[in-house]
């Protein structure tokens, strides 16, 4: 986010997601199925994209690169 000029959206972001990781920072497969949580992600920066630059399909490969490259 840091490197699109967001990295000032990222707390707000965070915060939406709290629950999501365990302490240790691994992910709570017990509580939030990988692919809903991917899907929130979208959603949260498709809102920033909007914000930012009044274009929410910026971030559309998003979901699709993730559950790609992270979901087997």
């Amino acid at each position: 986010m840091g490197q699109l000029g967001l990295g000032r959206h990222f707390r707000m972001l965070a915060s939406r997601l709290d629950g999501a990781f365990t302490a240790d920072g691994v992910f709570a497969h017990d509580r939030l199925w990988f692919f809903d949580f991917v899907d929130d992600v979208e959603e949260l920066l498709e809102e920033v994209a909007w914000q930012e630059w009044g274009n929410k399909e910026a971030v559309d490969v998003f979901e699709e690169y993730v559950l790609h490259h992270y979901s087997g």
